[in-house]
């Protein structure tokens, strides 16, 4: 029997779930950077057998769809262990899924999936709706229960960690449960919300953090949901930090960091690190003219927050930044490096730092004179206040 023989076989003796874990784990350890040997000829095989388009992107069979729809606009693909405040790993379903069904709560999952399945026989969709969020009520009951104590909360935390090594894989167990908590008030928020934001500008961030002020009143731990719905309407993904910057008192970092919305830095810079992680992907399959696009946006997200931010690089943020983009030009060295001096790399242009040009320079003065003018403002209303 040969090595393609024994790999078949190995596979066929798992079950469907347990196969469908594996190709999501194999594809966590990929996205984190670690290379398995033979990874690949498995994860084609599993990929042939759950996914008939060969996507790299988990697709969950129908009674597991129906109990994740509420965090549908919430996934995202990266790994596990990447941080994303507001968002859910969707490598992540498939183990939840198969702890739910096998420790959490196994009676009432089976039944569910019964139910589900008889429900979709006779196309009886709104029956359907009706069992899922039955069953995701029991869920949501149950995994309060299990974080009421630190017990029972490790207890849960090392069961899942029979189904995948990902050390962050219980935090969005726990994220679940908020947006489960939020299903009804989330898409409510989100229809509120404009189709696409081109320009974040001072009416629409208003508008928005009003809507956002009567969301975080009702819902205060899913407001990094509703944040993270926000931030899928914006064109430019920076633009989230205007939410911070704009209530602040002034551009310094520790005023912006007293406002409600401080978290916002945070969730820019975890879609500054997806784009590292989407850099590294393209350039390690020779998307070069994908890595220039990333790039150039890169560098505008930094240049953004450093003029928006004042001292951001004596803070948290900044120091987070900093690793950002050392880890992004480690990859664009490597990536440049591979040709000789005299030819010149698409990656190495410094048209991709676009306030380097004249344009941008007098946008970085205009910015300078409206800071100016906010800043004296904010300085004359403190003064007026304290006398």
């Amino acid at each position: 029997m040969n090595e393609i023989d024994r790999l078949s076989e190995f596979l066929q003796r798992l079950t469907p779930l347990s196969r469908s874990c594996l190709l999501s784990e194999l594809e966590r350890l990929e996205l984190c950077g670690i290379d398995m040997p033979g990874s690949s000829e498995i994860q084609s095989r599993l990929r042939a057998e759950f996914r008939k388009d060969g996507s790299t992107q988990a697709r969950a069979t129908s009674p597991s769809r129906y109990f994740f729809a509420p965090l549908e606009l919430l996934l995202i693909d990266g790994a596990p262990e990447h941080a994303n405040m507001g968002r859910i790993s969707r490598n992540t379903l498939t183990p939840i899924w198969e702890w739910i069904c096998r420790d959490l709560l196994p009676t009432m999952a089976r039944d569910y999936i019964k139910a589900i399945n008889d429900q979709i026989a006779v196309n009886n969709q709104k029956e359907v709706l009706k069992v899922a969020s039955t069953f995701q009520t029991k869920v949501v009951k149950v995994l309060e229960s299990t974080f009421a104590s630190v017990d029972s909360t490790e207890f849960a935390r090392g069961k899942l960690a029979q189904y995948t090594a990902s050390r962050s894989a219980f935090d969005d167990v726990r994220k679940m449960l908020y947006v489960l908590r939020a299903s009804d008030a989330l898409p409510k928020f989100n229809e509120k919300l404009p189709d696409k934001i081109a320009k974040f500008d001072d009416g629409q961030v208003v508008q928005i953090t009003a809507q956002l002020d009567a969301f975080k009143k009702a819902h205060p731990e899913a407001l990094p949901f509703a944040l993270a719905l926000v931030a899928r309407r914006l064109t430019t993904s920076w633009q989230l930090v205007r939410l911070a910057t704009k209530a602040a008192a002034s551009k310094s970092a520790s005023d912006v960091a007293a406002t409600p919305y401080a978290c916002v830095v945070h969730m820019v810079l975890d879609r500054l690190d997806d784009k590292r992680l989407a850099l590294r992907v393209a350039l390690r399959h020779n998307r070069v003219l994908i890595a220039r696009d990333l790039l150039a946006d890169i560098y505008d997200t930094e240049y953004a927050l450093k003029v928006r931010i004042d001292g951001i690089e004596n803070c948290e943020w900044g120091v987070r930044l900093q690793q950002l983009m050392d880890a992004i030009a480690t990859l664009v060295s490597a990536e440049v490096s591979r040709f000789p001096d005299n030819v010149g790399h698409i990656l190495g242009s410094r048209r991709l730092r676009s306030h380097d040009t004249l344009s941008g320079k007098l946008t970085y003065l205009a910015w300078k004179g409206r800071d100016v003018v906010h800043d004296g403002a904010a300085a004359f209303r403190k003064l007026i206040g304290q006398s």
